[in-house]
């Protein structure tokens, strides 16, 4: 009986050896397999990472390639049409003169613009706009700060609601500041928190203008030349040498401008004068795409005593300095529709201020002027009325 026992004792202790080996091993086999879902759910993971973050860089360079598309675009567009430009001319010159030895092509390209556009001249305004408004008054005057020196040009883009402002201090430089808001630029200390912008080349005067995110300013060398600058990109997009010779000083008690830039809600023109018509001042309408020059006209407003100008509507307004302590006036306007006569010129006097009117830029869509003033910047609100009332 003892041995039967001490048998089944046996026979038990084996079986739970082999149990607990079995038990061993299957434990073995879960922790091996637990490590190989672990590994694999790491490496899972780590390729879901690395797909996503490829899938981020190849939108990445997806919207990239779709931007650098579309501004080489816009930049054979632009070279395309200055091509063109120069094919018309080159064809009228080979029409009109046979080919000659020692003839300076640009002399003649010049002259040639300015005879098609005072053909064009005689032809009748075709306006863009229906655009009527001329001024009545000055409504309001609000001084905002003092920034550089005696002479500048301070605007916005006068072609969008931007709300960004330009500031080209002094009267030759290369650097253009911009300030995101007009808040911004009043509440800096001059011009240390504006964003500066090299720009390729020095410009000239105060008769700058921003209009569509481009600055157009001139360029005086040789050759008085129209530069358009593109304020996204930072590139020059095109240029022109600006058609006319002997060129003078626009406005006598400024006379660092050769040329003023103004737009208005009919776009972009040029104020000038030439030796030409040397006691008056020109206009021409400039197609702010191609900067072909598309009509000129002599006006009978005087350079003498002129401090600055601009256009509304079609209408140049020049504003003089006065007999009266440092007040101004418009004294001469110019319609290139002819429905308003300078016997129509409104009487209007700037508020009294510090000195003589740098530079007048008017913004057609705020109806402001935007005044620089022995180096205050100036907003001059103003009131209109139909060019029919007058």
């Amino acid at each position: 009986m003892r041995a039967l026992q001490l048998l089944v004792l046996v026979l038990c202790g084996l079986v739970g050896a082999q149990q607990q080996a079995l038990m061993d091993y299957l434990e073995r086999r879960l922790l091996a397999i637990e490590d190989r879902i672990s590994l694999w759910h790491e490496q899972t993971s780590r390729y879901a990472s690395e797909l996503r973050e490829f899938k981020q860089q190849m939108v990445a360079q997806l919207e990239g390639l779709d931007k650098n598309k579309e501004a080489l675009r816009s930049e054979l567009d632009t070279v395309g049409t200055r091509v063109d430009r120069v094919e018309r001319e080159m064809d009228y010159l080979e029409t009109q003169n046979g080919a000659q030895p020692c003839v300076d092509v640009e002399d003649k390209l010049v002259e040639q613009q300015v005879t098609v556009v005072k053909e064009r001249n005689k032809a009748k305004y075709s306006k863009l706009t229906d655009c009527s408004d001329m001024i009545s008054s000055i409504k309001a005057m609000k001084i905002l700060k003092r920034v550089g020196g005696a002479k500048g040009m301070w605007t916005k883009d006068m072609g969008s609601a931007s709300g960004k402002v330009y500031i080209l201090n002094g009267t030759e430089d290369n650097t253009l500041y911009e300030f995101g808001t007009v808040r911004e630029f009043t509440s800096s200390q001059g011009t240390s928190s504006a964003t500066s912008v090299e720009l390729p080349s020095a410009w000239r005067g105060m008769g700058h203008a921003v209009y569509n995110n481009h600055l157009y300013y001139l360029k005086q060398g040789a050759e008085m030349k129209l530069i358009k600058f593109d304020l996204q990109k930072n590139i020059v997009v095109d240029s022109a040498v600006f058609p006319v010779k002997n060129q003078l000083p626009v406005y006598n008690l400024n006379p660092e401008t050769f040329i003023d830039l103004a737009v208005d809600e009919e776009g972009l023109w040029a104020i000038y004068a030439t030796q030409e018509n040397e006691r008056h001042i020109s206009l021409a309408k400039i197609d702010s795409k191609t900067l072909d020059i598309e009509q000129m006209w002599d006006t009978p407003c005087v350079r003498e005593n002129a401090e600055a100008a601009f256009v509304i509507c079609g209408t140049v307004y020049v504003v003089y300095n006065s007999k009266l302590p440092s007040r101004s006036r418009i004294q001469c306007v110019f319609d290139v529709s002819d429905m308003v006569t300078n016997d129509d010129a409104p009487n209007v006097y700037f508020p009294k201020r510090y000195g003589t009117h740098a530079s007048l830029k008017y913004s057609p869509v705020e109806q402001l002027l935007y005044a620089w003033d022995d180096g205050y910047q100036i907003l001059y609100k103003l009131q209109m009325k139909k060019k029919l009332e007058v």
